[in-house]
């Protein structure tokens, strides 16, 4: 059978890789053709386009590039049209691939729309439920406290375990770092935008704090993050960074500092004690807004969404004292940051252990491994459902 899969970013191309393998698995006639990055090529099959010239974050990002977004957009449709896929296969991305989706429905009747890795409909814009009704066929759920909200809402998705316990699992079975080999691991982000904003107020938190290492993004290269060490008034010498390390130096990090996203639930499955970060620009009034956007859940890290569930409650702790503390927006700075990271770096700390057993917690609602294995066979199961 033919596959098309669209993912936007490098979490994407990750998890899409994992889920090709377990197609190739279980249909060894599988061909594959997509828009992702290195990870999907070492799988196999025809990269049509590198996720890294889409990936673009926000509004101002978004508008900037409209341009580039929409013709991608439209050389996407044409070459899925050309390759008449048994299932088209999206992987996240929302803004792209609902668009995708809807193109498909109209145009591709005969191919399932399968989606892996629910878009966050449930933080803000769950209008697009109605598109998703619409247009897709199988939604997996990665996350277990989707499955709930879907339901309350009437549409049935599939929870089919999360691909980071696949992922992460082995590196479980190794020893922390003895304690004369603590570093602080600074997890900026994947994008330039997000990296450059981040970083900056990272760096100064941490200065004097001893070895530092930055966790290079795989779609960025090295030149970059000397522009910005040098920026930063640091240079090599001062911060190492290391690629294609992330999660053995999260299992061995003393804290780490960590944008908010897919990588704030992989340190705390690591066991990794954090401070989750957003920087963005607009101060309060950009904050507000986003709290008022978000008013359905009181927390952006997957950790404490996991941990608390998805919900506004307002009894429940507030975003900088929960499991894991957040500091977004205008929260963030060198000295909040230093003070939270201070208040869990000793390994005897009240707040260090707390942390600890939350994770504990967190990865007892994940489930155990096997979430790509059990999307190929949900996918292959829809492709052969007789209509």
């Amino acid at each position: 059978m033919k596959y098309y899969l669209i993912a936007g970013e490098a979490s994407g191309d990750l998890h899409a890789s994992r889920l090709m393998q377990q197609l190739q698995a279980q249909d060894p006639e599988a061909v594959f053709r997509y828009y992702g990055g290195e990870a999907m090529q070492a799988v196999g099959g025809q990269l049509v386009h590198h996720y890294s010239t889409l990936a673009y974050m926000g509004f101002v990002q978004v508008a900037l590039h409209l341009d580039h977004i929409l013709a991608s957009m439209s050389e996407c449709k044409k070459d899925i049209a050309r390759f008449a896929p048994d299932a088209l296969i999206l992987i996240d991305y929302p803004g792209f691939n609902l668009s995708i989706a809807q193109w498909a429905r109209r145009h591709l009747p005969s191919a399932k729309i399968c989606y892996y890795i629910s878009p966050k409909i449930w933080a803000w814009k769950s209008y697009r439920l109605k598109a998703i009704r619409r247009n897709v066929d199988l939604m997996l759920s990665i996350l277990p406290f989707e499955v709930e909200w879907y339901r309350e809402r009437d549409y049935i998705v599939t929870y089919v375990g999360n691909p980071t316990v696949d992922e992460l699992t082995p590196l479980l079975g190794e020893e922390k770092a003895l304690a004369n080999e603590k570093y602080v691991l600074l997890v900026p982000g994947s994008r330039r935008a997000e990296v450059k904003d981040n970083l900056r107020v990272m760096l100064a938190a941490t200065r004097g704090m001893g070895t530092r290492i930055i966790a290079g993004a795989p779609g960025l290269d090295p030149a970059f993050y000397a522009e910005v060490l040098e920026a930063c008034g640091c240079d090599m010498a001062d911060v190492q960074v290391r690629f294609n390390q992330t999660h053995q130096l999260m299992r061995h990090a003393q804290v780490a500092a960590v944008t908010s996203g897919t990588a704030t639930l992989e340190a705390a499955f690591l066991d990794c004690p954090q401070v989750v970060c957003f920087n963005f620009k607009g101060g309060w009034a950009v904050y507000n807004v986003m709290k008022m956007a978000l008013h359905s859940i009181r927390y952006v890290s997957l950790v404490n969404l996991l941990i608390y569930g998805v919900t506004g409650d307002k009894s429940l702790p507030d975003e900088r004292h929960a499991a894991v503390c957040e500091l977004l927006g205008p929260y963030l700075n060198a000295r909040t940051l230093r003070d939270e990271l201070q208040k869990i770096w000793a390994d005897d700390s009240p707040a260090r252990r707390d942390m600890l057993r939350q994770y504990a917690v967190m990865r007892q609602r994940l489930g155990g491994p096997g979430a790509p294995q059990r999307a190929a066979s949900a996918i292959i199961e829809i492709i052969n459902k007789p209509l």
